[in-house]
């Protein structure tokens, strides 16, 4: 991990503020009760789940509860990778040695987890709803609802499961704490912010309920009323680029390439948009903006905002 990762995580770790633990609403909605001896008990989008104790043995199949494991300063026996060969997010890959593969997001390889005697998995029902009862055959199994959207809910669950929620509490006080500071520093109160990922057949703005939007938005950039999605989301195709109408626009590009999808073909006509004209547009890391989704993911958007800005 990288010493500005490592600065973050401390200054969250630091916050002393306590907070009470949200109970989210039944879908998605997390606690944890001693149930005798060093047993608790989980409530979580498929049920309750009842762990004999503290979990040693922890398989993710998803990148908010790495992100939220790791935050906790836990390293997973198993996690999936977002897409085949694309290894584990490289902001936090230094905390993950000898934490296995255990098949991409989308596809989560059974036996690989099983083979991993796990005492503990974590995973989203909007994602893996159809595998709970196998995964659940295989060792105690909790689900947030969500991934991405209302990603606290994702750190929530994960910190529950894991006995940990005081602590996620205070990380989760520290991020917006910060996100305030960095907000007043950057002078984001009354202005906009376009968030574009450049995809290979559309560009794609991100809303307020997306994990980067969110992030944003506390720190107090207007990210617009459009008709977002149910994922906080809206596909345009390069034609649609004065879309991307924010004082400030973040863009990524997950092919890496700018001559490559539709990039080109919205950057070779958007001069006259205002944050183009005036200077203030800023490449950021689509592994962290857009697939990086937590506490760690949040210290780094903030950094990075700060340093694009200031």
């Amino acid at each position: 991990m990288s010493d500005s990762h490592q600065r973050s995580i401390r200054s969250l770790v630091g916050v002393a503020v306590a907070v009470t633990s949200l109970f989210l609403a039944s879908c998605g909605s997390s606690t944890e009760e001693t149930s005798g001896d060093d047993s608790y008990s989980v409530e979580h989008a498929m049920g309750t789940t009842v762990l004999d104790g503290t979990p040693e043995r922890i398989v993710v199949i998803d990148s908010p509860h790495l992100d939220a494991l790791v935050a906790l300063g836990i390293t997973p026996v198993g996690a999936t990778e977002s897409s085949a060969g694309n290894g584990f997010p490289t902001y936090l890959a230094d905390d993950l040695d000898g934490t296995t593969s255990v098949g991409q997001t989308s596809e989560p390889n059974l036996e690989a987890i099983a083979n991993l005697a796990p005492d503990l998995i974590i995973g989203a029902k909007v994602r893996h709803e159809a595998l709970y009862d196998q995964l659940s055959a295989i060792a105690p199994t909790v689900f947030s609802e969500n991934s991405g959207t209302d990603w606290q809910e994702q750190a929530r669950i994960t910190a529950a499961a894991v006995h940990e929620s005081d602590d996620m509490d205070r990380l989760l006080t520290g991020i917006s704490d910060r996100a305030v500071a960095v907000g007043d520093k950057v002078g984001a109160q009354g202005r906009t912010a376009s968030i574009v990922r450049f995809r290979t057949d559309n560009f794609r703005l991100y809303g307020p309920r997306t994990f980067s939007g969110s992030i944003l938005t506390e720190v107090g950039f207007d990210l617009g009323d459009r008709d977002w999605n149910e994922y906080s989301m809206l596909e345009s195709s390069p034609e649609m680029f004065t879309q991307i109408d924010g004082d400030v626009v973040f863009y990524t590009n997950p092919a890496g390439d700018a001559n490559v999808g539709t990039m080109p073909a919205v950057t070779g006509v958007w001069g006259a948009l205002p944050a183009v004209a005036a200077g203030n547009v800023h490449e950021m890391e689509d592994e962290t903006w857009m697939v990086g989704i937590g506490v760690v993911g949040a210290g780094t958007i903030l950094d990075q905002v700060e340093s694009a800005l200031t």
